[in-house]
């Protein structure tokens, strides 16, 4: 290509770019309009979601999303699924429910019929919380206090609110270094260093030599040098804590300071923080891992470094005030604060909820499935192994989240609704405390989280007329009552109701752009190195995102600290010890919940559980088809590990590059034996990636 085409060209790509944005404003303009034509027909008495939706293209849940007067009288079927065959049972009074069976250990391999009939309706039935029993599990999940004292749980933080910020962020200094090679890479130049012994002393004095202007980031593209001296440690978590601690002629473990800092070293076995302060001075650094990002697979760093150019210019695109800070968590959340509207209903903000509530949710809503299904459910000898991950998946579920004052819906209060105002409620972004019964006949995966032992652990009972109680949001409870198999059995012992809103739909899609161009950059750049990059940078922006949802949730804190061994008795009495060497103690504590203005766990958790949900069936309107596991033949899921899902067949589901829509990802030919570990499972993943790459993308 000569200069003559080159600039023809971009008048070309100029051209392109105005008609998609004139195609882009009639698109939001009819589909304003059909909005408004779906609320007015909601006005005729006779009205149906049902009948409405096909007519609109939207699913059943979308229309009743603008229009609630239409939710259908039941959680029956889907709109594509034939009609139940029996009334649903809403019963007022709450049955009597026998102690849960011993759950079996293992679900026999069933072959599906070629046509299944229509499911049944299953029954909602509201019911008190059941009498104590001997437990089930070591964990057993919290419940929301009875009387004035649960109710106080759903009043708001007073004074704590998510608003838009009034200042500018301001950039980094950052430089990328490979400590393997040495090569460091600063701007535009590129500098060979002797690193010594890949300290943190060796890695600061020998950037700042060179760089002696001041670096305030330096992220580390491959080398890992905080995995030193693992063999000497029996956890990776211990050396890298050593690492961290080590000494640093000239500086000290920086205290904090400013909006977007934390004070001291993050700890983490493979992205860990180290955060450094001069002696007597307002210099400030931080070490930090590339891979906090995306998977580095061998780039040099003047990659990386093209990569963060790109998606800095891809996010400035939609905020002119866009500025990549440490992590993708900081960044997504900065972002989005500058995404909250200054007119309107939540120009005030959004209100973080009660420190009670927040914790109910951390220890109720778990995050990715990730189940291994090991023989006898599957076979020992696999046929094959097929790995599809959801592409982009949690910005499907970002369009409808909870706001506003929950409200506190009791057992009595949902047994005292008409069927319809149930079903209503479950449409609604809601967090259920349930009792759950799996079918008799049930011969599939499991639907439903149930705590497990563990902190954080959760399982998914699947062995017929096992019950057990838990906590759901409202996409799974959905799937429950109306997979296209068997209705599993619900029962309603509490549950926080919110409004439906949109507060991260502005900032999801302006992601979801810059994603789509970044990816197609990747794909139609001719230079390699560029569009690895822009490869990269795409999955900057997949982490953006994801890492930006997770930071909604807002754990429980934990600080990391050294304390001397020669003053032990200093060490904090509720910390735990991590790890110690001959001069430090290093420990960890939880510091509970902070003041954070944008705390809001409850939009974490409905994307949490929407994308669980989406594993076992999504629907895809364009094509008038399903996918997910419970669209699989019973004894062909071997896992799940949170967006991708592992089965021994192909299927032929459709993908259009869009946010949910499963990609073939690895694919290995049988017989490969059953993975019994995680260890195992991974292999085979790596396997199967490797396999199909060489087979040109074909299964």
């Amino acid at each position: 290509m000569d200069a003559q085409s080159y600039s023809a060209a971009l008048a070309d790509l100029r051209t392109v770019r105005d008609q998609i944005k004139r195609i882009r404003a009639v698109l939001t303009k009819q589909e304003a309009d059909r909005d408004k034509l779906i609320i007015q027909l909601a006005s005729y008495p006779k009205a149906k979601a049902e009948r409405i939706a096909p007519a609109a293209g939207l699913g059943v849940a979308d229309v009743v999303a603008l229009a609630p007067a239409l939710a259908p009288d039941s959680l029956a079927v889907n709109d594509v699924l034939q009609p139940a065959a029996e009334p649903s049972a809403i019963q007022a009074t709450p049955e009597v429910v026998p102690s849960p069976p011993p759950q079996a250990a293992a679900v026999p391999t069933m072959t599906a019929a070629a046509a299944r009939p229509a499911p049944p309706k299953a029954p909602v039935e509201p019911a008190a919380p059941p009498a104590p029993t001997a437990p089930q599990a070591p964990r057993d999940l919290p419940s929301i206090p009875a009387g004035a004292s649960g109710d106080a749980w759903l009043a708001l933080t007073p004074g704590l609110a998510s608003t838009r910020p009034n200042f500018t962020q301001q950039a980094r200094s950052t430089v990328f270094l490979d400590t393997t090679a040495g090569i460091l890479v600063h701007r535009n130049q590129t500098h060979h260093l002797d690193l010594a012994g890949r300290s943190a002393a060796d890695l600061l004095t020998a950037v700042f030599h060179t760089v002696p202007d001041g670096v305030e980031r330096i992220y580390i593209t491959a080398g890992d040098p905080w995995h030193q001296g693992a063999d000497r440690h029996p956890y990776l978590r211990d050396a890298v804590a050593a690492w961290l601690n080590a000494p640093t002629p000239g500086w000290r473990t920086d205290t904090g300071r400013g909006r977007d800092r934390m004070a001291g070293h993050f700890v983490h076995a493979r992205n860990p923080v180290g955060r450094y302060q001069r002696e007597n001075s307002e210099e400030h650094v931080e070490i930090r891992s590339v891979g906090e990002w995306f998977d580095v697979d061998g780039d040099d760093p003047h990659i990386v470094r093209d990569a963060f150019v790109l998606l800095w210019q891809a996010l400035r695109r939609h905020w002119n005030d866009a500025v990549l800070m440490g992590s993708p968590s900081q960044t997504g959340r900065d972002l989005w604060t500058r995404t909250i509207p200054t007119r309107g209903e939540h120009a005030d903000g959004f209100p973080v909820l009660s420190e009670e509530l927040r914790g109910l949710l951390h220890a109720t809503a778990g995050q990715g499935r990730n189940e291994l299904i090991t023989p006898p459910r599957v076979p020992e000898q696999l046929p094959q192994l097929v790995e599809y991950d959801r592409t982009f998946a949690y910005a499907k579920h970002t369009w409808k989240s909870p706001v506003g004052t929950p409200r506190r819906i009791t057992a009595q209060t949902f047994a005292a609704w008409s069927e319809k105002e149930q079903t209503r409620a479950l449409y609604r972004c809601g967090h259920w405390q349930i009792r759950v019964t799996v079918p008799d006949t049930w011969n599939h995966v499991g639907i439903l989280p149930a705590p497990a032992p563990g902190e954080r652990a959760w399982h998914y009972p699947a062995a017929p007329g096992t019950m057990f109680t838990t906590w759901a949001g409202g996409p799974e409870v959905h799937t429950a009552l109306t997979n296209p198999l068997t209705p599993w059995k619900i029962e309603i012992l509490d549950g926080i109701l919110w409004d439906d809103g949109k507060p991260l739909d502005d900032w999801a899609k302006k992601l979801k752009e810059a994603w789509t161009n970044l990816s197609a950059q990747a794909h139609f750049q001719g230079d390699p190195q560029q569009a690895r990059a822009a490869h990269l940078a795409s999955r900057a922006v997949r982490s953006i995102l994801l890492y930006g949802i997770g930071g909604f949730a807002q754990r429980p804190r934990m600080v990391t600290g050294t304390t001397p061994r020669t003053a032990e008795r200093d060490v904090p009495p509720n910390a735990e010890i991590i790890g110690f060497d001959d001069e430090l103690i290093t420990w960890q504590k939880p510091t509970g919940f902070s003041r954070d203005p944008n705390a809001h766990p409850e939009w974490a958790a409905s994307i949490w559980s929407g994308a669980r949900a989406a594993l076992l069936t999504q629907r895809h309107r364009d094509d008038n088809t399903y996918a997910g596991a419970l669209h699989t033949e019973p004894g062909t899921v071997v896992a799940f590990r949170t967006d991708a899902l592992y089965l021994t067949a192909p299927q032929h589901w459709p993908h259009h590059n869009q946010p949910g829509d499963y990609l073939l990802k690895g694919y290995l030919a049988g017989p490969v034996t059953a993975p019994t570990t995680e260890e195992d499972l991974l292999a085979l993943r790596d396997a199967g990636r490797t396999a199909l790459t060489q087979n040109g993308g074909q299964a």
